[in-house]
């Protein structure tokens, strides 16, 4: 059986949306992205790290870590922080609490 669009005529199969492929992928919906923060250490480099420190990094600017940030979890804008304090990365596993992190300093990348 053909799938039709306006006026009856055949939707081309690269326009068809694939019904597997059709899950909400916010995470209002329920997925889990990761929270990221991103911001500057006290030495001006850019830092991007999960709030669980299950990953991170030094960048040399703010695009570097923002699709750093993108790319590990799972392309979430919305799951980005900007902190306008210096945040630094850790590497011991020792984050401070969230609360902490989500400041007065907080702003949306996205």
């Amino acid at each position: 059986m053909k799938r039709s669009g306006l006026r009856g005529r055949p939707v081309p199969l690269e326009h068809r949306k694939d019904q597997r492929h059709e899950a909400c992928r916010t995470p209002s919906c329920g997925t889990s992205a990761a929270l990221v923060f991103i911001g500057r250490n006290s030495s001006g480099q850019w830092v991007a790290q999960e709030q669980n420190g299950l990953f991170g990094g030094l960048f040399v600017d703010r695009t570097q870590a923002i699709k750093y940030a993108l790319f590990e979890n799972g392309r979430h804008p919305e799951a980005i922080v900007e902190l306008a304090r210096a945040i630094e990365l850790d590497t011991e596993g020792r984050l401070a609490p969230v609360g902490l992190l989500l400041g007065a300093g907080k702003q949306p990348v996205a």
